[in-house]
């Protein structure tokens, strides 16, 4: 059984940066995709980033200002976002999924199977 636990999120001010961290319990292929989605209320959950054997993809909306990555031996991935926006503001969601896929197509939630519980990210103006 997977198991995806968030952290790293809080308040902050528009601006600043934030590093959020996904630890993985029980075995997650290092084939499996990873991802980070978003979901502000009223909003549906959008993709943010994404990374498989190391190719990463991302959001229009954070292209240039957040990068994620994956420490392989720690299980556990990281988004790390600059120059916050009020508009980043939204529950953060880390996944993982046994798929295959390409460019903005990773950034699809129907395409992982485990989700963490996700972590509120709150940027003031």
């Amino acid at each position: 059984q997977v198991q995806l636990v968030e952290s790293g999120g809080g308040s902050v001010q528009a601006g600043g940066s934030l590093r959020l961290s996904c630890t993985a319990s029980g075995y997650i292929y290092n084939s499996y995709s990873m991802g980070w989605f978003r979901q502000a209320p009223g909003k549906e959950r959008e993709g943010v980033a994404a990374i498989n054997a190391d190719i990463t993809n991302y959001a229009d909306s954070v292209k240039g200002r957040a990068t994620i990555s994956k420490d392989n031996a720690k299980n556990t991935l990281y988004l790390q976002i600059n120059s916050l926006k009020p508009e980043d503001t939204a529950v953060y969601y880390c996944a993982a999924g046994n798929t295959v896929c390409a460019g903005s197509l990773c950034l699809q939630a129907e395409r992982y199977n485990y989700w963490g519980q996700g972590t509120q990210v709150t940027v003031s103006s």
